[in-house]
C-alpha cells in the first residue's frame, strides 16, 4: 500500500473507534446481544449440517457403487457400408459428376418446387 492508503486507513479507523466510543450503554448492550444471537445461530446451523454429513457421504458412496456395478457393456453397431467421399472423388464417374454439378443443383431445385414431372 502507498503512504496515502496507509494514512486513509488510519484516519478511517480513528473515526470508527471514536464513533464506537461515543455509543451509549443501551446500544452497546443491544449490539452485543445481537452478536451473540448471530453466533448461536451460526453454531446451530453448522451443527445441523454436520449431523447430516456422514449420511450424505454414505449415500454418495452407495450411488457410486451401484453406478459402477450396474454398468452393462454398450453394444456398438457397425456403421452401414456406404460409399465414402474419397471413393466418389477417386472414382471415374465422380469427375464427370463434378463437372455438371450446377446442372444437378438446378434439377434438385426444380424437383423441390415440383416443376419437374
Amino acid at each position: 500500500m502507498s503512504k496515502s492508503d496507509d494514512r486513509f486507513a488510519r484516519d478511517a479507523k480513528a473515526l470508527f473507534d471514536a464513533s464506537v466510543d461515543e455509543l451509549d450503554a443501551a446500544t452497546l448492550s443491544k449490539l452485543n446481544r445481537g452478536r451473540h444471537r448471530a453466533l448461536d445461530e451460526l453454531g446451530s446451523a453448522r451443527a445441523n449440517w454436520m449431523r447430516w454429513a456422514p449420511a450424505a457421504g454414505v449415500a454418495a458412496a452407495v450411488v457410486l457403487a451401484v453406478t459402477l456395478t450396474m454398468r452393462q457393456p454398450v453394444d456398438v453397431e457397425a456403421l452401414p457400408a456406404t460409399v465414402t467421399d474419397m471413393e466418389i472423388l477417386l472414382g471415374e464417374e465422380s469427375i464427370e459428376m463434378l463437372e455438371d454439378l450446377e446442372f444437378y443443383a438446378v434439377i434438385e431445385m426444380l424437383e423441390q418446387d415440383n416443376d419437374v414431372g
